[in-house]
């Protein structure tokens, strides 16, 4: 477990906004295997998180949302 972990990143971000984010431990399955796939290592998880978290970081500060719970379906685009 890494000092500087992505995910430990995101939900210090969230938090801020008063929001709880937790990732199902197949999502970060999921997440691990697209990475793997992509070839460029943290490149590639980095990305990827950016992608699926941008909509939710600039939607976040405008709702009453208090948690949010990535599921392996949301990281593939189908949740």
């Amino acid at each position: 477990e890494p000092k500087n972990a992505l995910i430990k990143q995101y939900a210090k971000l969230m938090s801020m906004e008063g929001v709880e984010l937790e990732f199902t431990p197949e999502a970060l399955h999921e997440l691990a295997a697209m990475a793997i796939n992509k070839g460029t290592g943290a490149r590639a998880l980095r990305s990827i998180l950016e992608r699926l978290m941008l909509d939710v970081m600039f939607d976040v500060p405008r709702s009453d949302i208090t948690g949010i719970k990535i599921s392996r379906q949301v990281v593939r685009g189908e949740g």
